[in-house]
């Protein structure tokens, strides 16, 4: 127990940070690369950010590299996810190479590099009070509910997987987690990379209407 509350609280963080940087340099000529081909296919859009809560809901900036162009219908909004992501953007999704650059939020603290994955601002009203658990630690580039079935899972599956996560935190189970996430990147095992758009927003409004 109190090793475990050692990592908790003060090598968790230790390791995300030195893992970030070092990932970060290590794989600096694949981001340029990725950055290079972006710029050209993307207009010189090569980043997507977008605000999302993190520990204590504190609101961030999570950093992706973009796998959609801003295409457009003929009232001037933007089309489904599904018809704008574009072909590279798909090779980096199955790769999960999209989710690189959040190496720079876990070195500026924002996020860790094992924890539940950060949301959209606009789901914290639908979290029940235990699913509000997640938000007690910091957000992850992966973590339980992306090992246990990745995009596959449903709503209620992967909420209960990050509370899960949040009440056995360890470093041993970081570790599996790490290594599990590697092994299914590369197994390309439950990517669903254009699958129809399930907002939990809409999807508990619809429950309480029921």
């Amino acid at each position: 127990m109190f090793w475990n509350n050692i990592y908790k609280k003060i090598l968790k963080r230790v390791l995300d940070f030195m893992i970030a940087l070092l990932g970060l340099l290590v794989l600096s000529p694949v981001l340029l690369l990725i950055m290079l081909l972006l710029a050209v296919t993307n207009l010189g859009k090569v980043f997507f950010t977008q605000e999302r809560p993190c520990k204590n809901e504190r609101i961030f900036k999570v950093i992706k590299f973009r796998s959609m162009n801003d295409k457009q219908d003929l009232e001037g909004n933007l089309l489904p996810d599904r018809n704008r992501l574009t072909p590279i953007g798909k090779f980096l999704r199955v790769t999960s190479l999209d989710e690189l650059p959040q190496l720079i939020n876990v070195l500026k603290g924002d996020m860790s590099l094992i924890g539940p994955r950060p949301l959209l601002i606009r789901y914290l009203p639908f979290y029940t009070k235990r699913e509000k658990l997640r938000h007690t630690v910091r957000p992850g580039i992966t973590g339980l509910a992306q090992v246990s079935g990745r995009n596959n899972a449903n709503w209620n599956a992967r909420l209960e997987l990050d509370v899960q996560y949040v009440e056995t935190l360890s470093f041993a189970n970081d570790f599996r987690i790490f290594f599990l996430s590697i092994y299914k990147v590369f197994k390309k095992e439950g990517v669903v990379v254009d699958k129809a758009e399930n907002y939990l927003d809409v999807e508990r409004q619809i429950v309480e209407k029921i």
